[in-house]
C-alpha cells in the first residue's frame, strides 16, 4: 500500500473517531458539576494555603478572622520568611543568610546547594556591582573549594565567572545571571527551603489543582465534546464546538 493511501486511511480514521465523539449538552454538564459537592471548610483551607505559602500574611490575617479558618503554621514566622525573601530579591544576600540562621541555622547546614546558591548570587552580585576583585576574592576563597567537592557547582561557578570576561554583558552567553530572574529563582528556592523546614508544603496546592484541571479537560477532549474552561482567570465555561 503506498503512503498516500495509508495517510488516506488515517485521516479517515481519524474523522470518524471525531464523528463519534460524545457531545455533553451545557445543561447535562452543569447538573454533573452540581452533583459534586466540595465542602466550603475545603475550600477555605485551599485559599488559607495559598496565603500563607506565597507570604500573604495581612490576607492570611482578615482570612483568618472571616472564615475562621486557621492556618496550620504560626503567621508570625510568614513575615520573617519574606523579609529573607524580600532581601534577595534586592540583592542583599549577606543579610538574607543572616536573616536564614536567625530563623533555623540547620537549613543551610542540611542544605548545601542552597547555601551554594546563596554563595552564588552574593558573586553575582559583586560582579553587578563592579567589585571585580572583591569577586575574584571571594569566588577563590569561598566557592571555589566547594566547586572541587561538586561538580555541578564548579560548572555553575565558571559560568558565574565568565560575567568578567564580557564588558557588554548584554552579549554574554551567561548574560542572564544578571536578570532579575536569577535573583527571584535564588528567593523562591530559599522560600521553599524555609517552609521545608516549618514542615509546609514548598509549594501551594491551587496552581496544582489548576493543572490537573488542565490535564483532565485534554484528556477529556479526546473522548467528548464538553463544555471546558480555556480560561482559567474567568473560569467560564465556554460550549464545546460541534
Amino acid at each position: 500500500m503506498s503512503l498516500f493511501w495509508i495517510v488516506i486511511r488515517q485521516l479517515a480514521e481519524i474523522e470518524a473517531m471525531a464523528a463519534s465523539k460524545k457531545v455533553i449538552t451545557r445543561e447535562e454538564w452543569e447538573k454533573k458539576l452540581s452533583d459534586v459537592k466540595i465542602r466550603k471548610e475545603d475550600m477555605n483551607k485551599l485559599v488559607m494555603n495559598f496565603l500563607v505559602t506565597e507570604g500573604y500574611v495581612e490576607a492570611a490575617e482578615k482570612f483568618q478572622m472571616e472564615s475562621g479558618t486557621e492556618p496550620d503554621i504560626d503567621l508570625a514566622t510568614i513575615t520573617d520568611r519574606m523579609a529573607v525573601k524580600k532581601a534577595v530579591q534586592s540583592g542583599n544576600v549577606e543579610d538574607a543568610i543572616e536573616k536564614v540562621n536567625d530563623l533555623n541555622p540547620e537549613i543551610l547546614d542540611t542544605n548545601p546547594q542552597l547555601f551554594f546558591h546563596l554563595q552564588q548570587q552574593r558573586l553575582i552580585e559583586l560582579i553587578r556591582n563592579g567589585k571585580v576583585e572583591e569577586a575574584l576574592e571571594f569566588a577563590q576563597e569561598e566557592l571555589a573549594p566547594r566547586g572541587e567537592e561538586n561538580q555541578s557547582f564548579l560548572e555553575e561557578l565558571e559560568r558565574t565567572v565568565a560575567l568578567l570576561a564580557f564588558e557588554d554583558v548584554s552579549n554574554c552567553p551567561v548574560g542572564e545571571l544578571l536578570d532579575i530572574s536569577q535573583r527571584l529563582k535564588t528567593a523562591s528556592e530559599v522560600n521553599a527551603a524555609i517552609l521545608t523546614s516549618q514542615s509546609h508544603e514548598k509549594d501551594p496546592k491551587l496552581p496544582s489543582l489548576l493543572k490537573m484541571l488542565i490535564w483532565a479537560q485534554n484528556q477529556l477532549n479526546e473522548k467528548a465534546a464538553y463544555p471546558r474552561i480555556n480560561d482559567l482567570s474567568k473560569a467560564i465555561l465556554e460550549d464545546p464546538a460541534v
